[in-house]
């Protein structure tokens, strides 16, 4: 079955879900035009029973090579932070809102290119099957696509980060920038951000605590 004519992936997803089908079945979803571009689909990763589900935009160069979420300079410095704040990184899922690398060509380099409300919204179904899946205490939107992909467009990180919020499909949503972002930064802005970002993250690290106890 291909979703290749489908306005989202819905059809696709599994009707009985786990990690693993649906994984199986993202790899072969062409719901929109970005299985072109991408190397491969690049699904959420992590334990079944993770807590936190951490989502960020799409994959970038180096996830799509590897296949799994998070693995490049981002990925890293959004392990620093984790450490700094005393989350678990081997207990967090990571995941995007979209599962496929949207880039633009300059010379031999593949450079990110934001994908559109199109390509969001078609991916959409595989965020809410994971998050169904997994139904953790605390979900992390990092980023403005990520975040508005969950709570609508309307939502601003600019006026919400670093803030508890209540959502129907997890314990709670917390919203904060995406580490490219920082990485895009230069000193000392970029260190002020990086120590947002932390900040923003003892909130999360503090939410699983409570809800651990």
């Amino acid at each position: 079955m291909s979703a290749k004519d489908f306005a989202t992936a819905a059809p696709l997803i599994p009707s009985r879900p786990t990690l693993r089908a649906l994984r199986a079945a993202a790899a072969e979803c062409r719901a929109c035009p970005l299985w072109k571009l991408g190397t491969q689909t690049v699904f959420g990763d992590g334990p079944a029973k993770a807590r936190a589900v951490f989502v960020g935009e799409q994959p970038g160069d180096q996830e799509d090579r590897a296949g799994k979420p998070f693995v490049g300079p981002a990925g890293r410095l959004l392990d620093q932070a984790m450490e700094a704040s005393g989350i678990v990184r081997s207990e967090v899922y990571v995941t995007n809102a979209v599962k496929h690398f949207k880039w633009e060509p300059a010379g031999k380099r593949r450079l990110h290119k934001k994908p559109n409300a199109r390509e969001v919204a078609a991916c959409r179904p595989w965020l809410d099957a994971e998050l169904a899946v997994l139904r953790p205490d605390v979900v992390v939107a990092l980023g403005a696509t990520a975040a508005q992909s969950l709570m609508g467009p309307a939502f601003r990180i600019t006026q919400r980060r670093g803030q508890r919020l209540d959502v129907p499909w997890a314990g709670a949503f917390v919203a904060t920038m995406h580490p490219s972002a920082i990485l895009r930064m230069r000193s000392p802005e970029r260190d002020q951000a990086m120590k947002d970002l932390i900040s923003d993250l003892k909130v999360v690290a503090e939410l699983l605590h409570a809800a651990h106890v």
